[in-house]
């Protein structure tokens, strides 16, 4: 288990690394001003959907379903069939309505900035259909218990938007921000042809061809297995959806403040979004696999062992990482982000988001591993009604910070519907199952380390402020 997630991990980190490179050079060339807004909420749009459809939904629903299948080389190519059809067709769509589909991205934007960001946004959606590809090649992948290729890959794009930085580099900010639109293009090109040699090495590409010989003649086959998945996929599209509308509704209240907002929501989740993805969800891609197979087994005390292991590894790390980065967030941001066009006042606001999102980390990250017990049981109709109670809670407190807080009350509002889904996915998961796995000695040393922790991270903080 522990090598499956020190290679996500590892390729996360080294994605995130280079992520974090991009960032820099985006702060410092583009700043955070309408501009800045502007890209981020034309990739907004294919992000949202890629992570609902693809890295979400369809994983935790294809590959329990994958596994049980009888016929599992027509059940595979007739979901990418329909899949890819809905996707291009979607794409064209926001092509031929950008301007519509840029509306309902920043309602707060005004009429002028519509018109600029909407080419933007339609060339960054036909990001979807490729990196839906590449999720539907990395599940395979990950039915093998192989993992490298798609923790790797997702480096790619950031290496393909970094170049896109530097080729721009003292053209005007409207230029730079269409070099980075397709930058976003070639770096979804360049994970799908990996993904594509994986598949091929790993003999997938004789499975697949295969189903798509019989495509047509034998579909009736999996018409059972096909329709059980698309009863599951809705549920697990809203169950999947409450991070990603989260951050939609986040950004969406923020297009009516002040310019920047959008900007200091993305650089504070972005240094949130690291240990939350190097950690939590790399531990969950990693035990999704074995969880699923064996509930399908009917072996649940050795799912609940992988379960114990997964939740005290992420326990620590996790609450270890809420401290640091909500105790050091001011250091944090000025070190990576304050230079050039990213003034001190940006620094200072996007420090304060970043301390809301950072309360949220444990149960967010906790909410991951606990929800994939629910996907592996095909328990989606459930999650979608945690998501549901989750995503009220956001949309109540959201509104109601903004008014007070600002930016900073979008981030507040998002760490508590973060709580409430962890809390009710517990609940779901069982009480008596949870407290075998927290009543340990392991509760009493997290809270002794958190403590001494604490006071180290004050004390690293004041020493920093008096000699820097």
């Amino acid at each position: 288990m522990f090598k499956a997630i020190f290679t996500n991990g590892f390729g996360i980190l080294f994605s995130r690394v280079l992520g974090f490179v991009r960032d820099l050079l985006t702060a410092s060339i583009l700043g955070a001003n309408i501009y800045s807004d502007i890209f981020f909420i034309a990739f907004k749009l294919p992000n949202l959907f890629r992570r609902i459809f693809a890295e979400g939904a369809f994983t935790q629903v294809f590959l329990p379903s994958f596994t049980r299948s009888t016929k599992k080389s027509l059940f595979s190519v007739h979901i990418f069939v329909i899949f890819l059809s809905i996707i291009l067709l979607l794409s064209f769509l926001v092509t031929i309505f950008s301007s519509f589909a840029t509306k309902m991205l920043a309602v707060g934007f005004d009429e002028k900035t519509i018109a600029i960001a909407a080419p933007y946004v339609a060339i960054n959606f036909y990001y979807l259909p490729l990196i839906f590809a590449v999720t539907f090649f990395s599940t395979l992948l990950q039915y093998k218990h192989y993992f490298g290729v798609t923790a790797f890959s997702t480096g790619l794009l950031n290496i393909t938007l970094i170049a896109a930085l530097y080729l721009s580099k003292g053209s005007s900010q409207s230029i730079i921000v269409y070099y980075l639109s397709w930058g976003v293009i070639a770096g979804g090109v360049l994970q799908l042809l990996v993904h594509i040699w994986a598949i091929h090495r790993l003999g997938f590409s004789k499975m697949l061809l295969g189903g798509l010989k019989y495509f047509k003649r034998k579909s009736l086959h999996v018409k059972q297995e096909t329709k059980l998945f698309r009863k599951q996929f809705i549920p697990a599209v809203w169950g999947n959806s409450g991070a990603q509308f989260s951050s939609f509704l986040d950004t969406w209240l923020a297009s009516f403040l002040v310019s920047g907002s959008i900007s200091y929501l993305y650089y504070a989740n972005r240094i949130f979004q690291l240990p939350l993805a190097l950690f939590a969800i790399a531990t969950s891609i990693a035990i999704f696999p074995r969880i699923s197979r064996l509930l399908k087994n009917d072996d649940e005390k050795r799912a609940h062992e992988y379960m114990r292991k997964a939740f005290w590894f992420l326990a620590y790390i996790l609450t270890f990482s809420t401290l640091f980065g909500w105790v050091l967030a001011d250091e944090i941001i000025k070190t990576l982000f304050q230079r050039g066009a990213f003034t001190s006042q940006d620094a200072a606001t996007t420090s304060m988001v970043l301390k809301m999102y950072m309360i949220g980390l444990l149960p967010f990250g906790l909410t991951k591993l606990f929800s994939l017990w629910l996907y592996a049981k095909q328990q989606q109709m459930k999650a979608a009604k945690i998501t549901t109670f989750s995503l009220t809670a956001d949309i109540i407190f959201s509104v109601t910070f903004v008014s007070y807080l600002g930016v900073v009350g979008l981030a507040l509002g998002t760490t508590i519907s973060g709580i409430v889904s962890f809390i009710l996915t517990l609940r779901v998961f069982g009480a008596k199952p949870f407290l075998n796995i927290f009543l340990t000695k392991h509760a009493l040393y997290l809270l002794g380390g958190s403590v001494v922790l604490t006071i180290l991270l004050l004390l690293l903080k004041e020493f920093i402020h008096v000699h820097f």
